[in-house]
C-alpha cells in the first residue's frame, strides 16, 4: 500500500525469525588497537536470528558470483567461525583486510562510531546480493531489507484546505534524539505526534494551489522484521556526549507508532544492545550484550564473553538496540 511493486524478488522463500540451531554462545573477538567498534557490530549480527539462521544455511555462497570481496560471503564465514569454534576468540581478520571495501571512510587502528560501521556493514551486505541494477522497489527485497528493512510514511497536512500528501520512504535503522526524553517511549511518541512546518519548510498545497501552513506527522507504515534504533549519543550542536540513562523495555509493542494503530499488538523482543564508554563520543570504548540461542544474555566486550541477566542488560546507557519481532 503505497509502495510501488517490485519487478524481481531477491529474497529467500521463507525467513525464520527463531534459531534453526541452539548452538552454545561463541567465541569472543580480538581486539588489535581500536577495532572494538567493529567487534560489537559483527556479534550484534552474528546473534540476530534470521540473518544467523540465512548464513549458516550457505544460501548465499552456493550461488554467488560475486568477483572479489564480497560481504555476505565474508558474514558467511565470520559467523560460522564464531558459533562453531571451540576458540574462546577469535581474530576477524577478513573483515580487518577488507575494511576499505566496507567504508571508504574507515582506517584501520583509528577509533570509528560503530552506529556508522553498523550501517556500512548492511549497505555492503546489501550490495552483495545484488547482481545488476534494478529499480529501487526490487532493491528492497534483497535478505538484507526482508530483514532489516521497513518503510515510514510521512503525511503531511495542509492546515488551509486538510488535504494530505503521503509519502514513503524505505529505512534499515531509526536514529533517535534523546536529549528531551528519560525513555524509549517518550521519543517514540514524540516521533508520531503531528508537528507544525517551520517557515523554511515552504508547502505548496496541490489542493488550494497556494502556500500554506501545514502540519507533518511519521509514523512505521510497514515494521522491520528487525528493528535497530540508535540513540544519539552526540549532541548536534555542541558535539559532547550524552551520558543520560534512557529507559528501554525488553518487550516493545511497535502498534503505537505505526500507521495503523488499530489490531493486535507488533510485539517486538530485545536480542542486542550496544554501549559505549568514555566522556566523549570520539574516544573510549564499545562493549555489547546479546542474547544467545541458547536465550540466555552474555556480555560481549572483545575477547571476553560472560554470563548475564536482564537486569544487567536493561540498566545501560544504550546507544544501540536491536529489537526483533
Amino acid at each position: 500500500e503505497g509502495v510501488a511493486l517490485p519487478q524481481r524478488i531477491f529474497s529467500p522463500e521463507k525467513i525464520s525469525m527463531d534459531w534453526q540451531q541452539r548452538l552454545r554462545p561463541g567465541a569472543g573477538l580480538l581486539n588489535l588497537g581500536n577495532t572494538c567498534y567493529i567487534n560489537v557490530i559483527l556479534q550484534c549480527l552474528t546473534y540476530t536470528p534470521p540473518l544467523a539462521n540465512y548464513l549458516l544455511s550457505y544460501q548465499h555462497s552456493q550461488s554467488c558470483q560475486q568477483q572479489g570481496f564480497c560481504m555476505m560471503c565474508t558474514m558467511e564465514a565470520h559467523v560460522r567461525r564464531v558459533l562453531c569454534s571451540s576458540a574462546t576468540a577469535i581474530l576477524p581478520g577478513a573483515v580487518l583486510r577488507d575494511l576499505k571495501f566496507i567504508g571508504e571512510e574507515f582506517e584501520y587502528g583509528r577509533q570509528e562510531n560503530a552506529y556508522e560501521f553498523l550501517r556500512c556493514t548492511l549497505d555492503a551486505m546489501h550490495r552483495a546480493c545484488l547482481s545488476c541494477h534494478l529499480d529501487v522497489s526490487s532493491e528492497e527485497t534483497t535478505i538484507i531489507h526482508q530483514i532489516f528493512g521497513g518503510f515510514m510514511k510521512s503525511r503531511v497536512t495542509c492546515l488551509s484546505c486538510q488535504a494530505v500528501v503521503d509519502s514513503y520512504k524505505a529505512f534499515l535503522d531509526v536514529s533517535l534524539d534523546i536529549r528531551a526524553a528519560s525513555s524509549l517511549t517518550t521519543v517514540l511518541e514524540d516521533c508520531v505526534t503531528p508537528k507544525q512546518l517551520d517557515q523554511t519548510e515552504c508547502f505548496r498545497c496541490s489542493k488550494c494551489k497556494k502556500k500554506a501552513a501545514a502540519s507533518k506527522v511519521v509514523t512505521v507504515h510497514r515494521a522491520p522484521r528487525v528493528l535497530t534504533l540508535c540513540l544519539e549519543r552526540a549532541d548536534q550542536w555542541t558535539g559532547t556526549k550524552i551520558s543520560k540513562f534512557v529507559e528501554y523495555p525488553e518487550y516493545l509493542d511497535l502498534r503505537p507508532y505505526m500507521s495503523d494503530t488499530a489490531g493486535e499488538p507488533l510485539l517486538c523482543s530485545l536480542y542486542a544492545i550496544v554501549v559505549h564508554s568514555g566522556d566523549t563520543c570520539l574516544e573510549g570504548h564499545f562493549l555489547c550484550y546479546a542474547k544467545a540461542s541458547n536465550g540466555l544474555w552474555y556480555k560481549m566486550d572483545d575477547e571476553s564473553v560472560d554470563n548475564c541477566d536482564i537486569h544487567t542488560v536493561l540498566g545501560q546507557q544504550a546507544y544501540l538496540l536491536f529489537y526483533a519481532r
